[in-house]
C-alpha cells in the first residue's frame, strides 16, 4: 500500500482480497504489542493506563479509530445472526459516526464504516468499507478485523476458520499528513 501511494498519490476507490489466516503486519509505528492492544482496546477489552499512554495517539489513527461502542452487542448479534441463518445477508456491523458529523472535526467520521460477515463453508468471510485510510495506519486496522473475524468464527458452532477479507477503501493515501 506504502509503494501504491508513493507511486501514485491518493488512490480513489481501493479494493483488496486479504487471506485472513496471517492478519498481523507489523511496522515500525506498529509493532506486534501495539497492535494487540488496539485490537483488543476496539473489541470492547480492558486496557490498562500505560499501555494507553504508550501505544495511543493521533498519528496512530486517534478518535477516527475508536470502533468500540456497542462492540460486545454487535459480535453477539453477528454470532446469533449466523448461528440461526447461516446464510444470511443481515450479518452486519455498523460503525456510527457521531450524531451529526461536522466536517471541521475529524473525531467524528470514522474510518471504517461498516463490515458485512458470510459463512462460506467452515470459513468466515467479510466485506469492510472504509471511508478512508492511510497506507500508514492499514496495519492497525487489518488486525482489528482479523481480530474480529477470528473472534466471531470461535463462537460459531463448528470448526469455523478465518477465510477472506474483501477489503474496499473511498480513499488510500500514503500517510496521516
Amino acid at each position: 500500500m506504502k509503494r501504491l501511494t508513493t507511486e501514485h498519490g491518493m488512490i480513489r476507490n481501493f479494493h483488496q482480497n486479504v487471506r485472513m489466516d496471517n492478519w498481523e503486519v507489523e511496522t515500525d509505528l506498529f509493532p506486534k504489542e501495539a497492535l494487540e492492544i488496539y485490537s483488543a482496546w476496539n473489541l470492547g477489552q480492558d486496557i490498562s493506563s500505560e499501555d494507553k499512554k504508550k501505544y495511543f495517539s493521533a498519528y496512530r489513527g486517534g478518535s477516527q479509530g475508536d470502533y468500540r461502542d456497542g462492540m460486545d452487542a454487535k459480535i453477539s448479534n453477528i454470532v446469533a445472526c449466523l448461528t440461526l441463518f447461516p446464510h444470511s445477508k443481515r450479518a452486519v456491523i455498523t460503525i456510527p459516526n457521531n450524531s451529526s458529523p461536522a466536517h471541521s472535526s475529524d473525531d467524528d467520521a470514522k474510518c471504517l464504516r461498516e463490515i458485512h460477515f458470510y459463512l462460506d463453508g467452515q470459513q468466515l468471510n467479510a466485506t469492510a468499507f472504509f471511508r478512508a485510510q492511510a497506507a500508514d495506519i492499514f496495519p492497525k486496522n487489518i488486525h482489528f478485523v482479523g481480530a474480529l473475524i477470528s473472534e466471531i468464527a470461535s463462537n460459531l458452532d463448528g470448526e469455523v476458520k478465518p477465510g477472506v477479507l474483501h477489503y474496499h477503501a473511498t480513499i488510500l493515501v500514503a500517510d496521516r499528513q
